[in-house]
């Protein structure tokens, strides 16, 4: 038996149950592996409130993780063996836990000179970053791009991807505080959403011909401003919803300037073991050559999940969140 957080009913951080379960052995091509630092990201709540629904009832959250293999089903590669330190993220569920049963398929080795918890911080959020920027909208020298939550985990590492690769980024951040990371971490023009109207900011600084994409992780608050912030054939690129799901929008809205709209996920960039290996290699390769900057900002013992979710919806959070099983 092992611990983890389980969930039984959608609700409210309460919902996040410590409890022993049972993860059996491996089987053919599935691995065993002892979590050492687990990511917490927003699709985390909206799987526990029900947003997304879970494949079973009860389940284990968590779709990002790091660790140590303790056992390997017959039939796998030499890159599976016991004692490598591997991640995963993007699926399947179940990284609350302090063991779980993966497909070998699904995880990569982590390179020797990325900790666990720093690797366990970025892989989800990291990989998010790199098919935004590079797969779903391929930003190039010259574009401008407007970033909601800039100073969170993913937009940070947005933010920096985008400005290496030569754009004008402007971000939205809710403080102070935020905004002077959000600078740190690449940002050209910073938005204190509060305090200013995000759209008439984006006006002036664009001198009113608007950005060429928008990389909204927010939702039902940000997301007719965000349609009216683009230019001419914009993109909008609606990746999140953490203020709740936007309401529905009619074509019409969109001929106007004839705008494009998606609604993207990582697990549909990363379908293919080489899509996959693609993703964390560009990732770990920027990271360890310093082209990213990773904020670790919060850490919490697994057995608290229910404290970092309801930390990280009440904004009280930057950066990345870092879950530590009990004793690792």
């Amino acid at each position: 038996m092992v611990k983890a957080i389980r969930v039984h009913e959608f609700g409210g951080p309460e919902v996040l149950k410590w409890e022993n379960v049972e993860i059996g052995e491996p089987k053919e091509g599935e691995i065993k592996v002892k979590n050492k630092a687990i990511g917490l990201n927003f699709i985390d709540i909206y799987y526990r409130k029900g947003v997304y629904k879970p494949p079973t009832m009860p389940f284990t959250p968590g779709m990002e993780a790091v660790g140590v293999v303790t056992a390997v089903g017959p039939g796998l590669a030499e890159s599976r063996k016991v004692g490598v330190y591997v991640a995963y993220a993007g699926g399947p569920m179940g990284a609350y836990a302090e063991e779980q049963i993966l497909p070998a398929e699904k995880v990569v080795v982590v390179p020797s000179a990325v900790d666990p918890v720093t690797a366990a911080s970025f892989m989800l959020k990291g990989m998010t970053a790199w098919f935004l920027v590079r797969e779903c909208f391929k930003v190039e020298p010259g574009y401008t791009i407007l970033v909601h939550a800039a100073a969170g985990g993913v937009g940070s590492l947005l933010c920096q991807w985008a400005n290496s690769l030569g754009a004008t980024v402007i971000g939205t951040v809710s403080t102070k505080e935020k905004a002077a990371q959000a600078k740190e971490d690449g940002c050209h023009h910073v938005i204190l959403y509060k305090e200013e109207d995000f759209v008439t900011c984006v006006n002036e600084i664009t001198s009113g011909k608007g950005v060429d994409v928008v990389y909204d992780s927010v939702g039902k608050d940000t997301f007719q401003g965000s349609l009216a912030c683009l230019k001419l054939r914009g993109y909008m690129v609606s990746f999140g919803q953490s203020s709740g799901t936007p309401d529905p929008v009619p074509l019409s809205a969109l001929a106007a300037k004839a705008l494009f709209l998606t609604r993207p996920s990582l697990m549909q960039y990363t379908v293919t073991r080489d899509q996959l290996e693609q993703a964390a290699a560009e990732v770990f390769d920027r990271f360890t050559a310093g082209a990213l900057r990773v904020r670790v900002n919060h850490t919490y013992p697994l057995s608290q999940a229910a404290q970092a979710h309801a930390d990280l919806e009440n904004r009280k959070t930057s950066g990345s969140i870092v879950l530590i099983p009990d004793g690792s």
